[in-house]
């Protein structure tokens, strides 16, 4: 909330003038998420919308908190760093494109962080919302283009797999990880009645599957179980724990079911068993993805501005890293290379520190450290360094984990909100 909505003594005109302030906030965070589930042009609406954002939030003040000073630090490090490698391609377009992007993520990042220290569980929520609805945009525009219908299997599918709103298929499935995550820890926490829990996680977990995207399968699974136990363990009694074990069963049965009909097709079930075996072509031998990253590495070690940005496939015959952190020193130098290793291992330290801790934004907290832990694992196999929803989520993460005990518990119980038992 804002100054005006915090001092007692307001008279009513300007309490007005300030409840108007909060809407506006989170209607622009709405369509801050809304618009990051939109990334087939550049630049894409979410650069716009953060505009927006930005003047909304700046014409009432935003406040950082110093515990932030590590974070705004070490991506300043990391971006420093693909500055410095840039220098040798500044006449490259797609290079400078690519840094100045870098940056800008920056500043999002940083920016979502320091919007965390106020009304930090209504500006979750609104974005909580924001992406399920992105999730649904995506989701459909998905199958649309998987089952080619109006001939838009040209514009949201790549490689006949489901790519939707999104330039990649992984980077859809991926994306569609958190709102799913977010409405399934609604059913086992009783926020959401099972029927209409299913429904809104239908066209979103629809689309995921035919993205056909290993890494993205996987962040799903694992960030849904990580969610899970971690929700388990946050649970206040037994019988909110007994509802999350049964409701769990209950979604998995679901979802079993509905892929046992999709395998039921027999074009589904061949693509589905390609694109689900761990052995492709693409991965194997000294040319593969990860013959190529082993041969990068003596390569980065002598070179401390790295290759330059774009610039790993021009050694290894146009193919990406697909591996964070390869690209890191590859793209960013050393001194990107170390700034990203180490923003990932202090990340890592900050989100386990925070879904432990209790207060009204607990399981806002599990849900979107969930799909971030999974992600930054999910760095090992594939180039995250661009995803607009990588960058919110560790923002998220440490504006929650700068929150001071009584900002984070302020107007709410010691506790996460009780689990109801009834569905």
């Amino acid at each position: 909330m804002s100054a005006f909505a915090e001092t007692p003594r307001q008279v009513a005109p300007n309490r007005r003038l300030a409840i108007s302030y909060a809407a506006l906030k989170r209607g622009a965070l709405w369509l801050l998420a809304v618009s990051s589930g939109i990334a087939l042009i550049e630049p894409s609406p979410y650069e716009i919308v953060f505009l927006l954002v930005l003047f909304v939030f700046a014409l009432t003040g935003i406040r950082f908190s110093q515990k932030l000073l590590p974070f705004a630090l070490l991506l300043l490090g990391y971006n420093i760093g693909g500055i410095f490698s840039l220098i040798p391609w500044m006449a490259d377009g797609a290079s400078v494109r690519f840094t100045a992007v870098s940056v800008y993520l920056m500043i999002t990042s940083v920016f979502v962080a320091g919007i965390m220290s106020q009304d930090a569980a209504g500006r979750l929520e609104t974005l909580r919302r924001g992406w399920l609805f992105a999730a649904w945009i995506a989701g459909i525009a998905g199958i649309l283009g998987y089952f080619d219908i109006a001939g838009l299997g040209e514009v949201f599918t790549l490689y006949n797999r489901a790519a939707g709103t999104f330039k990649d298929p992984n980077v859809l499935g991926s994306y569609l990880a958190l709102p799913l995550v977010y409405m399934l820890q609604r059913i086992l926490t009783g926020q959401t009645g099972m029927i209409r829990g299913l429904a809104a996680l239908s066209i979103p977990l629809v689309a995921l599957f035919f993205t056909f995207s290993r890494g993205a399968w996987g962040v799903f699974a694992g960030s849904a179980a990580l969610m899970i136990a971690l929700t388990f363990l946050a649970a206040p009694n037994t019988a909110a724990r007994a509802r999350i074990v049964g409701m769990s069963a209950a979604a998995l049965i679901a979802m079993i079911a509905a892929l046992l009909v999709a395998l039921s097709f027999e074009e589904v079930r061949a693509v589905f068993e390609i694109r689900a075996s761990l052995d492709q072509d693409y991965d194997q031998g000294v040319t593969g993805r990860f013959g190529n990253q082993l041969r990068a590495i003596p390569m980065l070690l002598d070179a401390p501005n790295g290759f330059g940005p774009l610039r790993f496939r021009w050694h290894f015959n146009q193919a990406d890293p697909h591996n964070v952190y390869i690209n890191a020193f590859a793209s960013y130098g050393w001194l990107g290379g170390l700034c990203w290793f180490a923003l990932t291992v202090v990340t890592i330290y900050v989100g386990w520190r925070l879904v432990f801790r209790r207060g009204a934004t607990q399981l806002h907290a599990i849900a979107i450290w969930s799909v971030l832990f999974v992600t930054i694992f999910q760095g090992l196999q594939i180039d995250t360094d661009h995803w607009r929803h990588l960058y919110l989520m560790m923002g998220l993460v440490w504006g929650l984990a700068a929150l001071d005990p009584e900002e984070k518990d302020a107007g709410a119980p010691a506790h996460p909100p009780p689990l109801r038992t009834t569905t």
